[in-house]
């Protein structure tokens, strides 16, 4: 990336990978720069030999607002390949970040409508203000879900869930959003940051291997029958055990005290 990035701020320090949504004067919302962007520095989380997590958060009052509409009607008849071309780049900005080892968490301080919602539930782990709102938003303006949605809702919340949030556009509450699944936890706007920061030191910590091997296990065990589940996790753990974090991990179990985790 040799380029200054015009929607998003993004910076790695110490292990951890931060992507800040920067358009808050048109409330976040995504358009084709923020999802080639997105892509973008996704490939350089995913190159990032010691990377330890991945936090996503935004600027203003609003996490996401869902797509920008605007750019969508200025396209007029072309509207169809630029959104081929954005959902593109969204698509494959998320592919990275959810196949990466390291946990990628959300950060929510507003409403999350649309592509924002399918952040949210794309993250590993999100956590929201409780003032927070979130809905799919998306055939409200005659669209069908992108940004992964039609995939990690359902296994998120169910199938029922998923159709009623997609049909009838119901808003959540953080604390709904919450119970129901869409996120991992509610929480007041002045611990919001205090929150995020404990898990993301929990996860620098961590055996990041293992976290990465957890992901994909997840991601793919609705696609799988039993058997070659559990195949995949005979692979899984053997493979982790012979890690420098899975070697320490077991002699620190057995000496009783706290693992060093090195991400390796």
């Amino acid at each position: 990336m040799n380029h200054e990035l015009e929607t998003l701020k993004f910076g790695i320090e110490d292990g951890l990978a931060t992507i800040t949504l920067a358009r808050p004067d048109a409330a976040n919302a995504m358009n084709p720069t923020m999802a080639r962007e997105l892509s973008e520095v996704a490939i350089v989380c995913e190159e990032h030999p010691g990377l330890r997590a991945v936090l996503i958060n935004a600027e203003g009052k609003l996490f996401c607002a869902g797509g920008d509409i605007s750019e969508f009607v200025a396209a007029g008849d072309q509207v169809g390949a630029l959104i081929r071309q954005m959902a593109s780049d969204l698509h494959q900005g998320i592919s990275r970040l959810t196949r990466l080892n390291a946990p990628v968490i959300a950060s929510i301080q507003g409403t999350a409508a649309g592509a924002g919602f399918s952040l949210a539930i794309a993250a590993d782990i999100s956590i929201a203000a409780e003032h927070a709102k979130f809905t799919m938003a998306y055939t409200n303006a005659g669209l069908s879900p992108d940004g992964s949605s039609t995939y990690f809702l359902p296994r998120r919340v169910g199938d029922r869930r998923a159709r009623e949030l997609m049909l009838t556009n119901r808003v959540l509450t953080a604390a709904e959003a919450a119970e129901w699944g869409v996120i991992n936890q509610a929480v007041p706007a002045e611990t919001l940051e205090q929150t995020v920061q404990r898990l993301i030191e929990q996860f620098r910590k961590g055996p990041t291997l293992a976290f990465g091997r957890v992901k994909s296990l997840l991601n793919d065990s609705f696609n799988h029958g039993l058997e070659t589940q559990m195949e995949l996790e005979t692979r899984g753990i053997a493979e982790s055990a012979m890690t420098r974090d899975g070697q320490e991990g077991l002699h620190a179990f057995l000496e009783k005290r706290t693992p060093l985790f090195q991400g390796d």
